[in-house]
């Protein structure tokens, strides 16, 4: 078993991602300045429902 420092990352979504999704949708990259838009969308987006998304993570960690 992999040992694992505190500050470990455990999620990351890069500026690839979101350019490979851009290209999926809108069929093109995005320009700095959507970046930018994206990076505060997914800022505000994660952050807002976190608790939902741990509830879930926890919920099937005790139901194993």
């Amino acid at each position: 078993m992999k040992t694992c420092s505190e500050s470990d990352i455990l999620f990351v979504i890069t500026r690839e991602d979101v350019q490979y999704e851009a290209k999926e949708k809108l069929g093109r990259e995005l320009t700095e300045d959507e970046i930018e838009i994206a990076k505060k969308g997914l800022e505000c987006g994660l952050l807002t429902d976190i608790d939902s998304v741990y509830d879930a993570i926890f919920e099937e960690i005790h139901t194993e």
